[in-house]
């Protein structure tokens, strides 16, 4: 399996970034292109997302797998957010000799309660009738009141597009929603005592809950050169919220 990648950058050390749930690659062009100049950077469609090709099944270490296989054999910086900072951590913790450092942003090697939220958003585009639809603004106007939030409904719309044949989703729905535990929890079992001994950058947003101190004891086994950083006035989506701030954090980690 070869996943899609954009590449940035002629020069310099690699930098590859992993996307969130319902993200792309592309999410990451700002930050890409102002690392350009002395990175090279290589922006991924995770599986199942994108243009990249599709699992039948959803496992973090399968995923952290297809991942490796397609860095090649030099090291590189590594960064993911969210779903793409899972992928990350398993392939730092299954191969480390892939990953020089690594970048997580507003995650943590952990189980989460519930992916309520993310059921929803994949219930509403789901019963969004494709067949019928003449337009993105048509598409955005049917999501409207599931979706109030105008910044959350542009992101899940991204994943429209429109082909010879109609509108189609890029992103795997029926896996996502059929996986929801599997992609919320964490393999801690199947990852035994590994642990990932080179430097860890941990970015959280400031008023997010996926980041606090009672993750931090399991950070600090799976990653003991962690350094944590929280950035104020951004959530989840740090990198979006602030990202001046975060590029600047990020720009000071890199080598």
């Amino acid at each position: 399996m070869s996943l899609h990648r954009t590449e940035l950058g002629e020069s310099g050390p690699r930098v590859v970034f992993c996307h969130g749930l319902f993200g792309q690659g592309k999410n990451w062009t700002q930050a890409a292109k102002a690392l350009s100049a002395d990175h090279r950077v290589v922006l991924l469609d995770m599986p199942n997302h994108g243009r990249s090709p599709w699992t039948e099944t959803f496992d973090f270490l399968e995923l952290a797998d297809l991942v490796a296989a397609d860095l090649g054999d030099e090291p590189v910086a590594l960064v993911g957010h969210s779903m793409g900072g899972k992928i990350a951590m398993c392939l730092a913790l299954r191969h480390p000799e892939l990953v020089e450092r690594l970048v997580v942003v507003d995650i943590a090697p952990a189980a989460y309660e519930s992916g309520r939220e993310f059921v929803g958003y994949i219930e509403t585009m789901r019963e969004l009738d494709l067949g019928s639809l003449g337009s993105r603004g048509q598409a955005e106007a049917a999501l409207e009141e599931a979706v109030p939030n105008r910044v959350v409904r542009s992101f899940l719309l991204q994943n429209l597009r429109r082909t010879d044949d109609g509108w189609h989703w890029q992103v795997n729905l029926d896996l996502l929603g059929e996986e929801m535990a599997s992609l919320v929890g964490w393999p801690a079992e199947e990852l035994g005592d590994a642990s990932y001994d080179g430097p860890v950058l941990w970015v959280g947003g400031a008023n997010s809950d996926y980041i606090s101190d009672d993750y931090a004891p399991e950070m600090d086994r799976r990653f003991p050169r962690n350094r944590r950083v929280l950035v104020k006035d951004a959530g989840h989506w740090v990198h979006s919220e602030q990202p001046e701030v975060f590029l600047e954090v990020l720009r000071r980690f890199l080598p």
